[in-house]
């Protein structure tokens, strides 16, 4: 199959330079495209366009002529975790892993039924996709299977704070600061471990057919649920910004999802905290002022 990756996936693949193994991805993702869709006997309809920030959308159709998604994902995101995941959730809650038996895990190759990849939970008013956002992740709160491989969020918010420590801008240390204090305090005593989505947000919940609404693209994690419902806290965050009440609004959705998901309120306000700044820290480092800016902001508001 010859074709060029969305602009939009090379785009945010360049944001981290000297990336050896993502450029041998990116380079060599034709011709992995080709042998996928040929070992898993697929006829491809079309790359999804303009396609997600880390991996690569093909709609395809399987030998028996049902409609499916190949899904090629580079190292970096971690395939393996999505894989495993996926396959502990067996389609509740979450897209459906269709190829668990014919591809080995780490190769970075997804087959997965197909969604309305155009049609979110953001497409619904604000309330209603608040709620659908947080019935379907409700779902995916189950136990890790036994002697699981999964990052925890110890580890991977480990990493993020080294990262957020090593910023430059003594503006933010103050914001910095505060975020890597909520952190030490949230983990010193964290509440029972569940497997979590890692980045859900609206758009990661897609319309289905066998259902209402789907999660996909998880970078899955394990610890408490306030981590993964911290993302969706700021969701739509452009919007809250623009808005005169913004703060306000911002403490009543934290409270009010809290309350709806079980979940303490105070461990929800810190890891959003926490999750804000280090997002805009990171979007600073790349380059994405804008994005910065708004997340901030935000941060600062909590």
């Amino acid at each position: 199959m010859a074709f060029e990756p969305p602009p939009r996936l090379v785009r945010a693949l360049g944001e981290t330079p000297g990336d050896a193994d993502t450029d041998r991805w990116l380079g060599s993702l034709a011709a992995r495209t080709d042998e996928a869709v040929a070992g898993l006997g697929l006829t491809v309809e079309r790359v999804q366009v303009p396609g997600g920030r880390s991996s690569l959308v093909v709609l395809v159709r399987r030998a028996d002529g049902s409609p499916a998604v190949l899904k090629l994902v580079p190292p970096r995101s971690r395939p393996a975790g999505e894989r495993a995941a996926l396959a502990h959730w067996g389609g509740l809650g979450a897209v459906r892993l269709l190829d668990d038996d014919q591809a080995g895990p780490g190769d970075g190759v997804l087959l997965l039924e197909r969604l309305q990849r155009d049609v979110s939970v953001r497409s619904l008013p604000e309330a209603k996709s608040m709620l659908e956002a947080a019935g379907t992740l409700r779902r995916l709160w189950v136990a890790p299977p036994a002697g699981h491989r999964f990052e925890t969020v110890a580890e991977r918010t480990g990493r993020q704070a080294d990262a957020m420590r090593a910023q430059p801008d003594p503006d933010l240390a103050p914001l910095v600061d505060a975020a890597l204090a909520a952190r030490a305090e949230l983990l010193a005593d964290p509440p029972e471990e569940r497997l979590l989505h890692g980045t859900f947000r609206q758009s990661k919940v897609l319309a289905a057919e066998r259902v209402p609404w789907l999660a996909v693209g998880p970078d899955p994690v394990v610890g408490e649920c306030a981590f993964d419902l911290a993302r969706l806290v700021r969701d739509r965050v452009e919007d809250l910004i623009a808005t005169p009440s913004g703060a306000a609004v911002t403490r009543r959705r934290v409270k009010r999802l809290a309350e709806s998901l079980d979940v303490d309120q105070e461990r929800l306000r810190g890891w959003t905290l926490f999750r804000a700044v280090e997002s805009g820290v990171r979007a600073l480092r790349v380059g994405r002022a804008q994005d910065a800016e708004l997340l901030l902001e935000f941060a600062d508001w909590l």
